[in-house]
C-alpha cells in the first residue's frame, strides 16, 4: 500500500487529510504545534502541553464515518460565559490525554482509536513551538512572536523561524517521514503552518533525505499574512526554506492558474517540479474534497517514482 505523509496545520491541512482519506493509502498526517490562538492559548498559557486545537482537528478530519458522532463531539464548542467557554471538547479531551502519557504519541493514537482516524496523527514536535517573524514596517522591521499575532499583524513577513532554536523532530515523526512514498505539503496558512516543517533541521533533513517524491498543494487564496504574496510568490517563498528538499509537483486550484499559468510554471521549475492545473475551488476560497482527492490520486497512483 502506498504510504502519504502530509504536512501542515489548522484547516489547511484538514482539507488534503479529507481528500486522502478518500483514497486507499497508509495515511500519517505531521501537525505543527506552533498554534497559540482561541481555546489552545488558553490551554497553552497554564498548561505545559501540545497545542491541541490542529492536533484536534486532524484526527477529526480523518475520522472514521462510522464515529461522526465521536468526531461531532470533539468539534463540539461550549456556550455560555464560564472557564469552559469556546472550548471544543476535543481540545479538553486531547489535554487531558496529554498530561496522562508522558510521549504525546501515545495520547494522540489514544484519541485516534476513539475516533477510528483513517491516518496517524503525529506532533512535528512533541516539544510546544512558538514561531518568530520579521515584518516590513517602513524602511525597516519590527518582530513579532506567536502563530496567531503573525497571521493578524500588518506588514508583509521578510523571515521566519522556530522557538526554542534547538527543538527537534518527534522520533516517531522522522520514522515515519524516511519510510514514506509520498509527502504532501499544504494547503494551508503558508508561513504558519506550512513551511514550519521545514524550519526544524532534523526534520527538512529527513524529509530531503527520504526516498520520497513530494507534492505541495497551493491555496485558493490570499490570507493577511501573505497579503499581496502571489501563487508564484508561495513557491520561491517556500523555495528559500526548502534548502536541500526536491518538489515533484505543485497543485494549483486557483482557476486563475489555467488561464495564465506562466509565472506559476516558472516558479514550480524553479523546484524541479511540475505545475498541475486544476478547478479544486468549491466555493473560490476552500478546495473541493473530492476533486482534490482526484488529482491527487491520479498522482499518487499514477506516478510510481
Amino acid at each position: 500500500m502506498t504510504s502519504v505523509v502530509a504536512f501542515g496545520g489548522g484547516r489547511g491541512l484538514s482539507a488534503s487529510l479529507r481528500a486522502l482519506s478518500r483514497l486507499d493509502l497508509d495515511l500519517t498526517a505531521v501537525v505543527t504545534v506552533a498554534d497559540d490562538g482561541g481555546s489552545t492559548g488558553d490551554i497553552r498559557a497554564t498548561r505545559p502541553v501540545l497545542p491541541p486545537g490542529d492536533l484536534r482537528k486532524a484526527l477529526v478530519a480523518t475520522a472514521d464515518p462510522d464515529r461522526s458522532e465521536t468526531a461531532r463531539l470533539f468539534s463540539h464548542r461550549f456556550g455560555g460565559r464560564d472557564f469552559l467557554t469556546g472550548h471544543p471538547v476535543g481540545n479538553v479531551v486531547l489535554t487531558g490525554l496529554l498530561e496522562l502519557h508522558a510521549n504525546p504519541v501515545d495520547a494522540l493514537d489514544f484519541a485516534a482509536r476513539l475516533l477510528g482516524s483513517r491516518a496517524r496523527v503525529l506532533p512535528m514536535s512533541c516539544t510546544p513551538l512558538d514561531i518568530e517573524a520579521d515584518l516590513a514596517e517602513g524602511p525597516g522591521t519590527r518582530t513579532i512572536v506567536g502563530q496567531h499575532d503573525i497571521a493578524v499583524a500588518d506588514g508583509s513577513v521578510k523571515d521566519v523561524r522556530l522557538l526554542p532554536a534547538a527543538a527537534t523532530a518527534c522520533p516517531e515523526t522522522l520514522d515515519a517521514v524516511a519510510e514514506a512514498d509520498w509527502h504532501v505539503f499544504g494547503p494551508g496558512s503558508w508561513y504558519t503552518s506550512v513551511i514550519p516543517h521545514l524550519l526544524l533541521p532534523d526534520l527538512r533533513e529527513a524529509i530531503g533525505a527520504a526516498k520520497a517524491r513530494r507534492i505541495v498543494v497551493l491555496n485558493l487564496s490570499e490570507e493577511k499574512e501573505t497579503d499581496g504574496l502571489t501563487l508564484a510568490g508561495h513557491v520561491d517563498t517556500l523555495r528559500r526554506y526548502a534548502e536541500g528538499v526536491r518538489f515533484h509537483y505543485v497543485v494549483s486550484g486557483d482557476t486563475r492558474t489555467l488561464a495564465d499559468p506562466g509565472s506559476l510554471n516558472s516558479a514550480a521549475q524553479s523546484l524541479e517540479a511540475q505545475l498541475v492545473a486544476a478547478d479544486l475551488a468549491s466555493d473560490g476560497v476552500t478546495h473541493d474534497v473530492a476533486a482534490l482527492a482526484a488529482v491527487l490520486g491520479n498522482l499518487l497512483v499514477e506516478d510510481g517514482g
